[in-house]
């Protein structure tokens, strides 16, 4: 039978993180692409305790159907989460626990805009963002950055030149803190500016904070939704990264105007996230197993990060450029700007050795010459030989440039 699919997935291409994922576990592969938190993180004999523990005192609650929103015990830990960590209040209503922070980005697409309409996303920008955007067939218009995050002036600019041509925009997209894929930090001042512009033009702001607590150095900036006093702001958060991510828990935090309809929206996605994997999350922040773990893989990403950023200044050819982030899983590099990284990309996997192309984070496609680096998930060794890998690829395609 020659099946007539719908048009819905036309433009749709697969995530190069997810093709790159199959190579991770080969022996000898090292992969400097998924943005995969380390095995060694993972708080296995906690997690085993709480697991007994469910499956014990909770077991014929835990395996049943869940409630769309979440479990209400896991939504009050996180209300207290988010009020020690992030210094704002959430009461249940406002508070969706998704299956992981990516059905959180597909709801804000589906709910919050039409087919067509304009959204503004940071450049470069999550991948897996893109995907939930394009998925819903919006119209994405990118901002640049430097080294103090988002461009506030620019992005005024945009939402004006937008606005004239009758397409404002539903949201702003950000990932402030430790930005994926850059790993840069915006400023206080930026965001301060980030909510005026949302306030005077009345467009919601998506604080998307899945790195807020792998931070190594200098002190913590306020969320923007901390600093929000109109209910402008939609966060999303995870426990990919502060728990593990195979128990695909993710949250949206929101006024209930949002919530309410993301409810419903839930309800025809998957009825409701996994109740098990809820239970285990509840007790894992009831217990603070969380304030043990996180300083843990703090301290193990700090020399990750250290080690990749030595293995770039030794290696990396001279003109290339990169991040120093202060926190997060990522440096951003751009090389020689006539190398492309994503025709690159075959002869690293060729090597031994992955990483992630600049243009698969740009809805302008304007990142050729850039890359994702990783350094939660691979040893410091590989860290070190996967740059000197990549790098020698790099000088290999500039000779042939200067003989060409």
């Amino acid at each position: 039978m020659d099946y007539k699919f719908s048009d819905s997935l036309k433009n749709m291409k697969p995530s190069e993180i997810r093709e790159l994922l199959k190579y991770a576990r080969a022996k000898n592969f090292i992969s400097l692409s998924g943005g995969m938190p380390s095995p060694d993180s993972f708080p296995y004999s906690d997690l085993k305790e709480i697991i007994n523990e469910v499956i014990d005192n909770y077991g014929s609650l835990a395996l049943q159907y869940g409630n769309t929103g979440g479990l209400n015990e896991l939504r009050q830990e996180i209300g207290r989460l988010v009020k020690e960590t992030e210094s704002f209040t959430a009461n249940e209503m406002q508070i969706l626990v998704t299956s992981g922070s990516q059905q959180g980005l597909y709801e804000l697409a589906k709910v919050m805009a039409n087919p067509g309409d304009a959204i503004i996303t940071e450049e470069p920008t999550y991948v897996g963002a893109i995907s939930a955007f394009d998925a819903n067939k919006l119209d994405m218009h990118s901002v640049p950055m430097d080294d103090n995050g988002l461009l506030t002036e620019e992005l005024e600019a945009e939402i004006v030149k937008l606005s004239r041509s009758g397409k404002k925009p539903k949201f702003i997209y950000t990932i402030p803190t430790f930005q994926n894929p850059t790993g840069l930090t915006m400023s206080l001042e930026r965001r301060k500016h980030l909510l005026e512009i949302s306030y005077k033009y009345e467009i919601p702001v998506v604080e998307d904070n899945p790195y807020g607590e792998l931070r190594f150095e200098g002190s913590r900036v306020p969320s923007i939704k901390s600093l929000d006093t109109q209910e402008s702001v939609i966060y999303l958060g995870t426990f990919s990264k502060i728990m593990c991510p195979g128990f695909r828990i993710g949250f949206t935090i929101a006024p209930e105007s949002y919530t309410n309809r993301a409810n419903l929206l839930k309800q025809a996605l998957d009825l409701s996230s996994s109740t098990f994997s809820q239970y285990v999350a509840w007790l894992y922040l009831k217990r603070d197993v969380i304030k043990r773990m996180i300083p843990r893989a703090v301290s193990m990403y700090r020399k990750k990060k250290d080690a990749m950023l030595k293995a770039l200044e030794q290696n990396f050819p001279e003109g290339s450029t990169w991040s120093r982030p202060k926190g997060g899983m990522f440096i951003w590099a751009k090389i020689h700007p006539k190398i492309n990284t994503t025709e690159m990309l075959a002869e690293a996997v060729q090597e031994g050795v992955s990483y992630v192309s600049g243009n698969s984070f740009s809805p302008s496609r304007s990142q050729g010459n850039a890359m994702r680096l990783n350094f939660t998930f691979p040893t410091e060794e590989q860290i070190s030989e996967g740059i000197s890998k990549i790098s020698r690829i790099i000088e290999r395609r500039i000779e042939v440039m200067k003989t060409a």
